[in-house]
């Protein structure tokens, strides 16, 4: 029986030829059919995977290089175009479009051979953190079926928690690879705003969205970040360093040598002492930060007085680029349209939205244009941007000092169906350690580390300064070594 540990692993198989391409596949899609309850996927695509897999193979007995994803299974949110393929943001408002393009991060996936199995369910055009808003329905944590996966790239973390495919991509606003991750005991990697080019994402909040990776391996996670980073000619907010080569190599070279680099590390005594955060959680996270003073790093406790702030401004401006953002769907151009006999345009225009756009979508894209309104805009908008910038200062500042700032992913484990979804201030609010990285733009992952009383995961968030991924990488592997080996 085929067991996925890691890229490296499988490719030796295929070299050594225990396995196939085509056998892979075939696995993976027997999995998929044998777990269809958790509703993990929105489309499968078995005959174009069956057909490069055999490609894949008759170019191995050919004697040819593997490249860097030769065969790796691959599932993607649906929120990444793919040409020719249906891409509905989990939304009935795109409800049978196909893109006419494919997102760069996804090409250059495609360019070193991978495989594209799928597309994963995920809250509407990412907006959730509970996977509760899809148009296609709840997506189930495989630990344990009444219990939300975390959103909004619930699909893509239950694809590879459930071992449905090899990793997968989400998209990441507020936290949506990360909470996930966290919830479903996976490695979920946001990278610095700007590392993976955004072009082909559908957009919710433009200045906060980015590509992100779920992966069971850091290696795996680093050699996906490494082939999708760099400059893009279609994306002007895309980092112009092409030193993904040299990222990986660094990466890989220390990681050569662990537990050699001594770090320097804070947390926020707001964080770990919130009066929302489950008791479990913090304690296990003081007694790690302990056992990492013990190892010799440097760990300390730090005041950070605008943890409060983060969760108002954040959904201030991520609803206002909504706002704008989905402006565009409108049932004209392109989107839903109603089946009614409607002469008035505004009530045409008004029709179309509220049957192609979900509560929770419909709720957003009210309160954006509510905080963008001429009334509004100074006393909400204009102080949300104050925060931000008051957030990155404050951020550079720390870095200065640290290597990097941990936090809890999440104040509490997944959580069970319908115990947040009546009550969005509930909801909202359980963001509050992940939207400061997306505020800020710097890089942040969650790494699975420990097991809550109530049977189900949770880990550690790492952040770094912007563009740090090899650190941020660096002491995520070094923490999930750290915990095996204690275990």
């Amino acid at each position: 029986m085929f067991i996925f540990k890691d890229i490296n692993d499988y490719h030796e198989q295929l070299q050594s030829g225990s396995i196939s391409c085509a056998e892979i596949i075939s696995y993976y899609l027997q999995k998929i059919e044998a777990n269809k309850k958790l509703n993990a996927f929105t489309d499968i695509y078995a005959e174009e995977a069956i057909e490069k897999a055999s490609l894949l193979d008759t170019k191995r007995k050919n004697g040819e290089p593997l490249k860097k994803l030769h065969g790796v299974v691959i599932a993607i949110k649906d929120v990444i175009c793919y040409k020719n393929h249906k891409v509905s943001a989990s939304s009935k408002m795109l409800e049978g479009f196909y893109s006419l393009y494919t997102a760069t991060a996804l090409q250059r996936l495609l360019d070193e051979d991978a495989i594209i199995i799928g597309s994963c369910n995920c809250d509407e055009f990412a907006m959730g953190s509970s996977n509760e808003n899809s148009a296609y329905g709840n997506v189930l944590n495989a630990l344990d079926n009444t219990r939300v996966p975390g959103g909004s790239s619930g699909g893509s973390a239950v694809a590879v928690q459930a071992g449905l495919c090899m990793a997968s991509l989400g998209s990441d606003t507020g936290g949506s690879v990360r909470q996930p991750a966290d919830f479903c005991g996976i490695i979920g990697l946001k990278p610095s705003y700007g590392k993976i080019s955004r072009y082909g994402l559908i957009a919710y909040a433009s200045s906060f969205d980015q590509i992100g990776i779920f992966s069971r391996s850091i290696n795996d996670t680093a050699l996906l970040l490494a082939i999708m980073s760099g400059a893009d000619e279609f994306d002007s907010t895309a980092s112009q360093n092409n030193s993904s080569e040299d990222f990986f190599k660094q990466f890989l070279q220390v990681n050569d040598v662990p537990g050699d680099k001594k770090f320097k590390i804070a947390y926020f005594k707001e964080a770990l002492h919130h009066p929302s955060i489950d008791k479990e959680i913090k304690e296990k996270i003081l007694t790690l930060a302990v056992e990492l003073k013990l190892k010799g790093h440097t760990v300390t406790e730090i005041d950070f007085n605008l943890l409060d702030y983060v969760v108002p401004a954040y959904y201030v401006l991520t609803t206002a680029e909504a706002s704008s953002n989905l402006s565009r769907y409108d049932g004209i151009r392109y989107g839903h349209q109603t089946k009614a006999k409607i002469e008035d345009l505004t009530e045409f225009y008004k029709r179309n939205r509220t049957e192609g756009f979900g509560k929770e979508v419909q709720r957003r894209i009210m309160l954006g244009t509510f905080v963008l309104s001429s009334g509004y805009y100074d006393a909400y908008y204009s102080k949300a941007q104050q925060v931000r910038r008051m957030l990155v200062d404050k951020t550079e500042s720390i870095f200065t000092d640290y290597d990097a700032v941990i936090m809890p992913v999440s104040p509490s484990t997944a959580f069970k169906f319908g115990e947040k979804s009546k009550d969005a201030i509930t909801m909202y609010l359980a963001d509050i350690f992940t939207v400061f990285a997306n505020l800020t733009g710097i890089p942040g992952i969650a790494v699975p580390l420990f097991t809550h009383s109530n049977g189900m995961p949770f880990g550690l968030q790492v952040m770094c300064k912007k563009s740090d991924e090899l650190t941020l990488l660096q002491l995520g592997d070094y923490l999930i070594k750290l915990n095996t080996d204690k275990n």
